[in-house]
């Protein structure tokens, strides 16, 4: 493999697997010439992304008490080591930790300890939130004129005393799971995706939280998103109704699809919406089942704010690579579990 044009200087030595998809990824600006669709040519390109934002934008990298001291793992490499955790299912940082030093020194010329890393973690959450933005604009499914909006559990604790005495407490409530009739104590992740599963928006509240309020939260902290998509089209279930609410959807160009309440007439889309609930349901698997995203472990409001936000670029990330390499189904992570 040729050595590429520039050099990272604290991973990617020469002879390293990752090199020669580097190359292509620095040479066409994207990596539309990626040979496999496995986790190692995901992290590069992943890996090279974020370097060259955080190059072209300092200022989105984390805050730093010290000006002038360069980390020994940089911010692309923390963005990249955080996205393979998610994706090889290591709900625990200590056990991830021990597994990446044992099996990924070749990549990472320095890695640090549980709790370097957790602290790196945490203080890399806008970063995370802009580089989630930054692949979800760089895929096909971005224009998608169809969203899916719903929210999900996401569990915190179980016990009386871990509701009493959690630093979650306050923010996680008790919350009722009508999809899996169970009750539980925790937050709820809100999600407004297009049909492939792509995250467009999305918000951490307590279980009670209004899911009409929490989506009008999420357009609004954003304007362009509604803006620059006259007529889109956005479904969603029966907790998504009344009048005023309705009304502020349409005056911002968006057309709202939902099943009928009890004593309502029938709605346009009724026929859709069976077959998109399995969509909506299938998206959420995906988060619980593939990304773990109810185990977790945090025990603060930024710990399980960032781990949230870890799991959705890991789909993100995922869903843009797919996209790029042409993979027949977007949201399949089977090439980057093992």
């Amino acid at each position: 493999m040729t050595r590429p044009a520039r050099q990272s200087r604290h991973c990617f030595d020469s002879d390293d697997l990752f090199q020669g998809v580097r190359q292509e990824v620095i040479d066409e600006g994207v990596h539309d010439h990626c040979v496999t669709n496995d986790l190692d040519t995901l992290a590069t390109a992943l890996y090279v992304r974020t370097d060259d934002l955080l190059k072209e934008a300092p200022d989105l990298a984390p805050w730093r008490p010290r000006v002038g001291i360069a980390p020994k793992l940089t911010d692309a490499e923390l963005v990249t080591l955080a996205v393979l955790q998610a994706l090889l299912g290591f709900t625990s940082e200590a056990r991830w930790m021990r597994y990446a030093h044992q099996h990924l020194g070749h990549l990472f010329r320095y890695l640090p300890r549980q709790p370097g890393y957790n602290k790196r973690l945490r203080r890399a959450a806008a970063l995370i939130t802009t580089i989630i933005r930054m692949l979800a604009v760089d895929t096909t499914l971005w224009s998608d004129d169809v969203w899916v909006v719903d929210s999900t559990p996401v569990e915190c604790g179980r016990s009386k005393d871990t509701t009493r005495r959690s630093d979650l407490a306050g923010w996680a409530q008790y919350g009722y799971c009508a999809s899996h009739s169970r009750y539980f104590w925790g937050l709820r992740l809100h999600l407004v995706c297009t049909l492939g599963g792509l995250p467009i928006g999305f918000a951490l509240t307590g279980a009670k939280a209004d899911e009409r309020q929490t989506l009008l939260g999420i357009l609004a902290a954003d304007p362009t998103l509604a803006a620059d998509r006259p007529g889109q089209t956005l479904i969603g279930d029966k907790n998504y109704y009344g009048k005023d609410f309705e009304r502020t959807l349409a005056e911002a160009g968006i057309d709202l699809l939902r099943p009928a309440r009890k004593g309502e007439p029938p709605r346009a889309g009724a026929h859709l919406f069976k077959p998109l609930r399995q969509t909506i349901e299938s998206i959420n698997q995906t988060f619980k089942g593939q990304l773990d995203l109810e185990r977790h472990g945090a025990h603060t409001p930024a710990g399980v704010a960032v781990r949230v936000l870890q799991r959705i670029l890991a789909l993100t990330a995922a869903i843009w690579h797919n996209d790029k390499t042409n993979a027949p189904v977007r949201r399949s992570l089977t090439a980057y579990d093992h």
